[in-house]
């Protein structure tokens, strides 16, 4: 099978230009895809033209990764019906950074046809505003580019109209393969089926350059209610894990895929082969699609992050939907497996001056979790046998809880029945902490009876708001009605803290 037989079974082959397949079939060539660095991740979106890249190679040509550090600082006017608003120099050139980051699982960086990362804006250093004109707008003229639909659409509106600057973007595009093609003997550039206007712009170039240039996209991926696939609840589904967590990204696949949908998710994301792909469809589809899901998940998560990260959102994934849970199983987690955890669970900050010594269960609990509002709530909870910690039962509200109890030195998991789960995690206050508890306190001490809506002078002296704020997030003070008080745990700290 070739490598447009690959995309064609794959259901990733929309346009192509007319004699690719017979060029191809001479030996391998270069190909490249454009990334512009608008945002800080590649997304799952991304993913779909990054396949194209990736089968390429397989097929044993060489893939080249073009960042757009010259095409985003004007913005592609595909598809868009408003100017994109544009980023600053140093916020691109960090996308970038991070974009390279994420190629490195994607694509094979060694070996005869080792992907290649280049960067557009290198191609123009040294340039200036005559040469490009004199040099590269004499290969294209004024007609061609408003015969375009993404500039016929956006001079037609009347509202938003095109801007001279993204106007320009197939200017650049175009000469970027024009550019590949003279220092790197690329021929070919793939895309999405929306940038077929700009890539046919780029074989323009190559021609008017005396070569011969190729196009390929792939179509836009869908899911069978007709809605564009790549998108959860939350927005985008991210590519790095400080976006969207190993969990989350897991997650996707086992939930946000339809049963419909999963032979086209897999023949376009799984580099499973034909004959290992059919035969996971006839003997799952119908009986069993979830294992195909999970199959699916599980590839992806090891390919964009790594085994240990799929692991870890496995483990995770057991912890928020697991009923049961035994201690053997808690303490296998790694302090990363709690991290991601921590954006899916409810969490609750505890002190670790107070663990060092030791809390009892009713006070470290009462008022972190809807479901235990009181201490009264904290012993029913108790008695009924349905709250534990780290998987191990209470007996008693006296029990006392201590630093050695969290797992790892990292969390505390705390489950009230079968559905209410929350973490404890350990904090440590900073000296700015303890003069703002203090002050209050001390405030506390003078007026117990008495609603004091000011704020302690040593605080406004020494520019300590924003710290308040933040006890207030950590859970040692109340905001009320403008009003800041001690919440209980702000007392039991400061009574151990400034009592003693």
């Amino acid at each position: 099978m070739n490598f447009i037989e690959e995309l064609t079974w794959r259901g990733l082959l929309k346009n192509t230009s007319e004699g690719l397949e017979d060029e191809l079939q001479k030996g391998p060539i270069k190909g490249y895809i454009g990334y512009d660095p608008t945002a800080p991740s590649l997304t799952i979106g991304n993913l779909v033209t990054i396949m194209l890249l990736k089968h390429l190679q397989l097929h044993g040509h060489q893939p080249i990764v073009l960042m757009g550090g010259a095409t985003g600082k004007i913005g592609d006017p595909s598809g868009k019906d408003a100017e994109r608003q544009l980023l600053s120099y140093d916020i691109i050139d960090n996308n970038i950074a991070r974009f390279k980051e994420q190629f490195k699982n994607l694509l094979d960086f060694e070996g005869p046809n080792a992907a290649i990362v280049l960067n557009n804006e290198d191609f123009y250093k040294g340039m200036d505003v005559f040469t490009f004109l004199r040099d590269i707008g004499k290969n294209i003229t004024v007609n061609y580019m408003m015969a375009k639909d993404s500039v016929k659409n956006r001079i037609n509106d009347r509202e938003q109209g095109l801007s001279f600057t993204e106007f320009s973007y197939q200017l650049i595009q175009g000469y970027d393969f024009q550019y590949l093609y003279e220092n790197y003997g690329c021929t070919l550039e793939m895309g999405g089926s929306d940038q077929w206007g700009n890539i046919t712009t780029g074989t323009h170039f190559v021609g008017k350059a005396g070569g011969k240039g190729f196009g390929l996209t792939c179509p836009l991926l869908t899911k069978s209610d007709g809605s564009k696939f790549g998108k959860s609840e939350g927005g985008n589904v991210w590519l790095a894990a400080d976006k969207t967590s190993p969990y989350q990204f897991y997650q996707f696949w086992l939930r946000k895929i339809t049963n419909d949908d999963i032979p086209k998710m897999l023949k376009t994301f799984s580099l499973k082969s034909r004959a290992e792909i059919e035969a996971l469809l006839d003997e799952h589809l119908e009986t069993n699609p979830q294992f195909l899901l999970q199959e699916l998940a599980e590839e992806l998560t090891i390919r964009i992050h790594s085994k240990e990260a799929c692991e870890g959102a496995k483990k995770a994934s057991a912890i928020v939907f697991n009923k049961k849970l035994k201690p053997d199983f808690l303490q296998s987690l790694s302090p990363a497996d709690f991290e991601m955890l921590q954006g899916e669970l409810p969490t609750f900050f505890v002190d670790l001056f107070l663990l060092n010594s030791g809390i009892q269960v009713d006070d470290l609990l009462v008022n972190n979790d809807e479901s235990l509002p009181s201490k009264g709530k904290i012993r029913t909870a108790i008695k009924s046998n349905a709250l534990s910690i780290n998987a191990v039962k209470l007996t008693s509200h006296l029990d006392l809880i201590k630093a050695s109890d969290l797992i790892h030195g990292t969390a505390l998991f705390v489950q009230n029945g079968k559905k209410n789960k929350f973490l404890g995690i350990p904090y440590a206050t900073t000296t700015e902490d303890e003069i703002v508890l203090k002050a209050y306190y001390e405030r506390y001490k003078e007026n117990v009876e008495e609603e004091d809506v000011t704020i302690p002078k040593v605080i406004q002296e020494q520019s300590l708001m924003n710290t308040s704020t933040h006890l207030v997030e950590k859970g040692y003070l109340n905001e009320a009605n403008k009003n800041i008080t001690l919440t209980a745990k702000g007392l039991l700290f400061c009574a151990a803290k400034f009592d003693a």
